[in-house]
């Protein structure tokens, strides 16, 4: 099993930036696919950002262009650079993983507390 707890989140303008960390444990960091995820007040969680082993990286559309997703295996860490934030990302994000890059809407380890991003307008 892996375990998950993620940083970074906060208040910010429109237009502002964050930088979100996960640091995992528990499994083969390097082995898995990494995803975030968000989960706004009374919508479903869903996918934002997913990386493979290898990065090979994918994005919800409507973070596009605006977020990056990177790993540091070395350091077990997963990141999520948030730029151009807009008020429809106000969420709660959590990092997870999943066995493999195909599999990131199906991740499989224990969900952590998250991070709240808070963007006003």
């Amino acid at each position: 099993q892996v375990q998950l707890v993620e940083s970074g989140g906060g208040l910010v303008q429109a237009g502002g930036s964050l930088r979100l960390s996960c640091a995992a444990s528990g499994s083969s960091f390097s082995s898995n696919a990494m995803g975030w995820y968000r989960q706004a007040p009374g919508k479903q969680r869903d996918l934002v950002a997913g990386i493979s082993r290898s990065g090979t990286t994918t994005y919800a559309d409507s973070v596009k262009g605006r977020f990056t997703i990177s790993r540091d295996n070395a350091k077990n860490r997963v990141y999520l650079q948030m730029n151009s934030l807009k008020p429809e990302d106000t969420a709660v994000y959590y990092c997870n993983a999943a066995r493999l890059f195909s599999t990131l809407r199906q991740p499989f380890g224990s969900w952590g507390q998250g991070t709240q991003v808070t963007v006003s307008s």
